[in-house]
């Protein structure tokens, strides 16, 4: 039935008071109805369920009022679907979008709290692993900031990535347990539940002279259950929903088993369905781990596909004009499965003929792409696919053949071109390749900065992109100003508002204002005085954390992000050893006292990352505790990267290491955020350093290094870093003192293989700019000793980021890919 008549309008509830009184009164009525405490017994963590509860009550009736406002338009709705949503906390970032800070602060001080001691009690929603979790969320705030009519789809995960210890300097990864004492935020629908099958076998039904239906039967089914978090936008002019889901099965337990004494039996149903939702990126190496991985992928894809069917069945007779009304965007590779899956859902379960199911899927979905590295693209062995999904292998060699025959008779491909395009990698054992299905399954394919999507045409799409040249388009990522500058550095917010009002609050292409302000020196020294507030805060985290005693006014020099080879933490760590080996031979230099920071976890089983992480703080070890260093010069590795770290590193950062191999990072989102805190930039001119570079002026970044074109030129023509390390008596120090034990005594030769890596083949080039990069530090130190200097390159970096808001972000997506 259409359904496309205005629905039966509801009486809206009287607008609430947000007076403190009014407040603090609704707090100890949810303190006692809801929580069942008194006052006077009230543990902290009480008085932060109680708050969050007055909070998302409010939140709750523009929430609604934004949902009926798309049923009663009939708007085209945005679905974002990605493995990954690293949220963090989210009641700050909640209260102050809804203009409610002081109102809350006052309430909670009336009652004796403290909202700044409460607040950090808040699990930190750990549900993504860096840069695309983040963009992700980042995303889903500026969608309602900007008044897009959006949902989330993920997994929640009961553990999310691993919390970071460390033992004798290793990495160890322990459960993050966020949910342990449940999520105030989060409402569970169980009307919303969707069954996921897996294996089984696909018949074929009909008579001689009908059109074949093909019909699935999974041996294996679970259950898809949703569970709903508002998503607020700034202002709280409208709030989406975030919809993440957990695996239940359709038998809890195995009764017959159980009281015949199997009490671990009964339960396998149970786990083995709970195991999809337990914990994000399960370890690969192993055919279990994949298994398990694709197992996730596909149970969130087909969970909210179906959830996005019947949505549009409620309005709609049929799913003709579904891409009209939805527009899905795949963040990465993870949901590719969803082309096939969404193929499957039209033809098979609602009658479509496969022709016209394929155009109104393509027109429907649209991919990011967020890696240019081969391996980061994901690929199934043929076999695991067609045991686990059987009917989507069929549909993924139907849709090869239609995009082989095109390419073959229409645009006359060779048979190396033909190779590259197919949905099979055939080059050893066959392989599903998912960025491929993800491009030709979609109408829209981007990158995430101007670099990586001129980048992606001629390596990794190159003949995909000749074949469909108008389809990669470019959307440079960005970050949500509320939560990076309003809210973590509310220092130098209040600096800004002060200097230039409050326009750049609403509009941050308004930050350009302080421009007039970058040689001031009053303003200069307002601006250092908010740094170093903001470096006492980070001193005395590491101080309480770790026992090690950093100075405020050493140059705070910080690189935060995953612990990968390409993103070069291991050529920061050269450079701080010979650093060392240099304050120690010249003490009667004027050295700059120097901190530099490091935090980010490795994949657990990514042996090189863990043993950087180790490099690291053996170096820290040493450095740290030699007196002849006079404390010029300390290395610090912070365990336990997350958001809410983030939110403390971020604003202290005098210098930001955004030193990736050229042409290897797709954008990179940290960049923009330590620059619009003030930070100055030392990196390559890769992913959106570029713009970065364009944005801020070149003269107020430190660029350093290869070029992407120089870096292939290298590679192609063959590297030779061993000749390199011999011409550089700094480097070949570092890495030998490295190499031979120095900062590892207990084991001479553990980092052996790893300077090794760079003697034969230097793949990330660290050899090739260590130079270049050792010279780009000491230009920085000399900036640094004029802080006038210092100062109006960093202050010029603020007022001219606000073109890397994420606001600008999705306003583009919504105007040139989703048509919303």
């Amino acid at each position: 039935m259409n359904n496309t008549s205005s629905p039966v309008e509801i009486p809206q509830p009287a607008p609430r008071s947000s007076r403190p009184e009014i407040m603090a009164e609704e707090i100890i009525e949810r303190l006692t109805y809801r929580i069942g405490k008194d006052a006077k017994v009230a543990k902290p963590h009480d008085w932060l369920t109680a708050t969050i509860l007055v909070v998302r009550d409010r939140i709750i009736d523009t929430w609604m009022e934004s949902t009926r406002k798309v049923y009663r338009t009939g708007g085209k709705r945005v679905y974002y679907l990605s493995l990954e949503f690293l949220i963090g906390r989210l009641m700050r970032d909640a209260v102050s979008n809804m203009g409610l800070m002081q109102e809350i602060r006052d309430a909670l001080s009336s009652l004796g709290v403290d909202i700044d001691v409460i607040a950090v009690l808040e699990p930190d929603a750990a549900l993504g692993n860096g840069g695309l979790g983040r963009l992700a969320a980042c995303f889903m705030e500026s969608m309602a900031t900007v008044d897009i009519p959006a949902y989330g789809y993920g997994i929640r995960y009961v553990h999310g990535l691993f919390r970071q210890q460390m033992a004798d300097g290793w990495q160890v990864e322990l459960p993050e347990s966020w949910l342990a004492h449940g999520n105030p935020w989060e409402f569970e629908r169980r009307e919303s539940s969707y069954e996921i099958g897996y294996g089984g076998t696909v018949e074929t039904v009909g008579g001689y002279d009908e059109t074949p239906r093909y019909v699935w039967k999974p041996a294996e089914r679970v259950i898809a259950m949703a569970y709903d978090t508002p998503a607020v936008g700034w202002r709280g002019k409208r709030v989406n929903t975030l919809r993440l889901w957990s695996a239940q099965p359709i038998d809890p337990i195995l009764l017959d088993a159980f009281n015949a004494g199997d009490h671990i039996g009964a339960l396998r149903e149970s786990n083995k369905a709970e195991s999809l939702t337990r914990v994000l990126y399960p370890a690969d190496a192993n055919p279990a781990g994949q298994e398990l991985r694709l197992r996730q992928e596909f149970f969130f894809s087909s969970a909210s596909l179906q959830d996005i069917l019947r949505r549009h069945l409620q309005q709609y007779p049929d799913f003709t004009n579904l891409h009209e009304k939805v527009a899905i965007q795949l963040n990465d590779t993870h949901p590719a499965v969803s082309i096939a899956e969404l193929m499957r859902l039209l033809t098979d379960i609602h009658g479509m003929d496969f022709e016209q199911a394929w155009s109104v899927t393509r027109q429907t979905f649209s991919y990011t792409n967020h890696t240019l590295l081969p391996e980061a693209l994901e690929t199934w062995p043929v076999p695991l696919f067609e045991r686990l999904l059987p009917r989507h292998m069929q549909i993924v060699y139907a849709i090869n053949a239609l995009i082989l025959i095109e390419a073959r008779k229409q645009k006359s491909f060779s048979d190396t071109q033909i190779r590259a395009i197919s949905l099979i990698d055939e080059s050893g054992d066959r392989r599903v390749r998912m960025g491929n299905l993800a491009f030709v399954g979609s109408h829209s394919v981007n990158g995430v900065s101007a670099l990586h999507t001129d980048l992606m045409k001629v390596t990794v799409f190159a003949d995909l992109h000749t074949m469909y040249p108008a389809r990669i388009n470019n959307k440079t990522n960005g970050i949500t100003p509320r939560r990076w500058l309003m809210q973590c550095n509310q220092g130098l917010t209040s600096l800004i508002q002060e200097a230039i009002g409050d326009e750049f609050l609403d509009n941050t292409d308004a930050l350009q204002g302080l421009n007039a302000h970058a040689d001031d020196k009053a303003f200069q020294e307002k601006f250092a005085a908010v740094k170093r507030a903001n470096k006492v805060q980070l001193a005395n985290l590491v101080g309480s954390r770790m026992g090690i005693r950093i100075d405020p006014s050493a140059l705070f020099d910080i690189q935060i992000k995953r612990i990968h080879e390409y993103k070069r933490q291991l050529l920061n760590i050269i450079e701080a050893v010979a650093l060392y080996d240099q304050i120690r031979s010249h003490p009667e230099l004027d050295w700059v006292p120097r901190v530099k920071l490091f935090a980010g976890k490795a994949a657990p089983s990514y042996h090189n990352a863990k043993l950087i992480i180790k490099l690291a703080n053996d170096v820290a070890r040493v450095i740290n505790n030699d007196p002849a260093v006079r404390g010029l010069l300390k290395v610090v590795f912070v365990p336990n990267y997350n958001v809410s770290l983030a939110e403390i590193i971020v604003p202290a950062a005098d210098l930001s290491e955004q030193i990736s191999t050229a042409g290897m990072e797709a954008s990179g989102t940290g960049n923009m955020k330590f620059a619009l805190n003030g930070a100055l930039t030392i990196g390559t001119l890769d992913g959106a350093n570029v713009e970065m570079r364009d944005h801020v002026g070149e003269e107020n970044i430190v660029i350093f290094g290869m070029t992407a074109d120089e870096v292939a030129k290298v590679r192609e023509e063959g590297h030779q870093p061993r000749a390199i390390i011999e011409k550089s008596r700094e480097l070949a120090q570092a890495l030998n003192a490295i190499a031979s034990g120095v900062f590892s005594p207990d084991d001479r030769s553990r980092f052996t293989a790893l300077i090794d890596g760079i003697y034969n083949h230097d793949w990330f080039m660290v050899a090739a700019d260590f130079d270049a990069y050792a010279e780009a530090q000491r230009n920085v130190d000399q900036i640094w000793s004029d802080p006038k200097s210092w100062y109006s390159k960093t202050i010029r970096n603020t007022a001219r980021m606000g073109w890397f808001s994420s606001d600008r972000t999705i306003r583009q997506y919504a105007s040139e890919i989703w048509r919303a």
